[in-house]
């Protein structure tokens, strides 16, 4: 693999990003926020120097490998989290604390440092909002509507980011597939603020949320979330769309514009939206029985609310959930680990995987009752391949490892055992908040600069699906590092 060609490509659309900070540029100008200001206007200004530094090492006419196309988006993620930090970590934040925060943006986890919301003007919270608006639908689905002015074969960098679950393709033209994805997410964002606009936000709250909803994401410029706001339309709103976050993109769009009964054939979306209402409707009932001032249309808000945000990996909290019996919160937990579907903004292992795993578990128990039965996975009318399924369950099993041995390590660096574990799904499933003092209403900020590197690499790896960063530190890859950009 060739190192600085890598380093060049991603580089060069890290250079591209730049024009993310112009927005907060302009608001923190007419706010008259101007520190703020200068801090976004070198935090533009780093990022197309360093683009610009690069460059020379990116030869047109050399195609990227397979292996270097992985690397590229993996560096992508780390080179604009690390320009995403400098707006945090000129305002005052440690570097390690900035990254964690830039990270949990652009990977539209939603962990927050921030203790303080007074501590941080608007434009700040303005730029969390947008950097998980971003990343949402994914950085590179966005460049590779850029990708031709750079030489650079899209096709190779947008399946490279893409989880490979079943289901989750849109066209082989990708670059075209690239620009009705961010098309579609534009005007559900715009749909998005005029709605919160009618039940009542402000124009810069509705934009924030709007932000922060689509890509699944759950900043909220807020300290108590969207609780803070006690407007019920909000809320049934934002569970709306919460779910349609949840979903996969290339679904609703062909929904939308080709097949209006698409939805309600495909079997992944089914089982989502199943898991969703069932889990709902439990933690709905428990609300009910368990608080007695709670009228039946409070208990259905905010379960449907709380299960949408955290199987679509949002993270907003429209109450203290930690407050809540256990029988809820392990309703909660389930949902986390089921997450959204492939080709959402979701993170975690996603539903289609889930589905199939439970699909595998339930033919093996018909081979024990019946040896000599035939008995085949079928997925959207398809048998699923042996080979399909070996990759399913290796990255479910993968992922439940990493849940484990993050969660152990955070305990181990002396964290509380429940606040260690919901951590490490929290952050390696994208999700945002845990229980304990890692909940709705708390924050990562007690854990040692260790615990937030490793949690910092947990988000990374997870918006990664794991897998990419794995085949990166394969010995065959190792083996065949070098620095140079031919051959």
């Amino acid at each position: 693999m060739r190192v600085l060609l890598v380093l060049a490509v991603a580089g060069q659309l890290a250079r591209f990003f730049a024009v993310a900070f112009i927005p907060p540029i302009i608001y923190a100008m007419v706010q008259g926020l101007y520190e703020s200001m200068s801090h976004f206007i070198i935090a533009l200004a780093t990022t197309v120097l360093f683009g610009l530094l690069v460059a020379p090492f990116h030869d047109r006419s050399v195609k990227l490998r397979r292996a270097e196309a992985l690397a590229v988006v993996a560096m992508t993620w780390v080179l604009i989290g690390l320009s995403g930090a400098l707006p945090y970590t000129l305002g005052g934040m440690s570097f390690v604390d900035g990254v964690f925060e830039s990270i949990s943006g652009f990977t539209t986890t939603g962990a927050t440092l921030i203790a303080d919301f007074s501590a941080w003007d608007r434009s700040i919270f303005l730029w969390r909002s947008m950097t998980q608006w971003f990343g949402g639908l994914g950085i590179i689905a966005l460049f590779v509507l850029v990708l031709p002015s750079l030489g650079i074969a899209g096709r190779q960098l947008f399946f490279a980011e893409s989880s490979g679950a079943p289901g989750e393709t849109l066209s082989p033209q990708v670059r075209h597939a690239a620009m009705r994805l961010w098309i579609l997410y534009i005007v559900l964002t715009g749909l998005l603020i005029i709605m919160l606009l009618v039940a009542g936000l402000p124009i810069y709250e509705a934009v924030c949320h709007a932000m922060t909803t689509l890509p699944a994401g759950g900043f909220s410029p807020h300290p108590e979330s969207v609780m803070g706001y006690g407007n019920p339309a909000m809320e049934w709103i934002l569970t709306v769309f919460m779910v349609i976050a949840g979903m996969s993109f290339p679904l609703v769009y062909v929904t939308l514009v080709r097949r209006p009964l698409a939805i309600v054939r495909d079997g992944e979306f089914l089982f989502y939206f199943g898991a969703f209402v069932v889990l709902s409707l439990g933690i709905a009932a428990y609300l009910w029985r368990d608080t007695f001032d709670m009228d039946t249309e409070g208990a259905l808000r905010l379960g449907f609310f709380q299960v949408a945000s955290l199987m679509s990996s949002t993270g907003f909290a429209s109450a203290d959930f930690n407050l809540w019996g256990d029988a809820t919160k392990a309703l909660m937990i389930i949902g986390m680990l089921i997450g959204g579907c492939a080709g959402s903004a979701a993170g975690g292992p996603k539903a289609v995987r889930i589905l199939l795993f439970i699909k595998h578990i339930s033919r093996e128990f018909v081979r024990v009752l019946h040896p000599r039965a035939i008995a085949s996975i079928r997925f959207k009318g398809q048998a699923v391949s042996d080979d399909t399924m070996r990759a399913v369950l290796s990255l479910v099993a993968i992922y439940m490892a990493t849940y484990v041995l993050v969660g152990t390590i955070l305990v181990l660096d002396g964290a509380e055992l429940i606040t260690g574990f919901t951590a490490a799904i929290a952050t390696v499933g994208n999700i945002g908040p845990g229980f304990e003092s890692v909940g709705p209403m708390g924050s990562f900020a007690e854990f040692s600069d260790f615990s937030k590197i490793i949690m910092t690499i947990g988000m990374w790896i997870g918006r990664l699906e794991i897998v990419t960063v794995l085949a990166l530190i394969h010995t065959h890859v190792l083996r065949n590092l070098h620095w140079r950009t031919f051959k």
